[in-house]
């Protein structure tokens, strides 16, 4: 089983950069340049008779770089998908805080 979870990982690995930054794409006089977060995993284990394993992965798209005619590359952000990211983040920050306060008045 490890043999195969180690096979899986060999042929993720590579593929990291292009999963990140897809190819560019013409619109109209715009190119554009798509623009993510992704991850994966896997796992593998058992015992000799039974074996298991698993993997996942996920994409978040973040937002875009645009070349426009006579401008600079910029880079656009997807607001949807970074407040949706960072909701969960700024919820795990606030309860740490309120905790830590805590701590610190005893």
């Amino acid at each position: 089983m490890a043999n195969i979870v180690s096979q899986i990982a060999d042929k993720v690995r590579p593929v990291g950069v292009s999963t990140n930054y897809g190819e560019p794409v013409e619109v109209g006089d715009q190119t554009l340049i798509p623009v993510s977060i992704a991850w994966f995993g896997f796992g593998g284990g058992g015992d000799d008779e039974n074996g298991g394993g698993g993997g996942g992965g996920t994409s978040i798209p973040v937002g875009a770089y645009v070349r426009r005619p006579g401008k600079d590359l910029e880079f656009e952000p997807n607001l949807i998908s970074l407040l949706a990211v960072s909701i969960p983040v700024i919820w795990v920050t606030g309860t740490v805080l309120r905790k830590l306060v805590r701590v610190l008045k005893k």
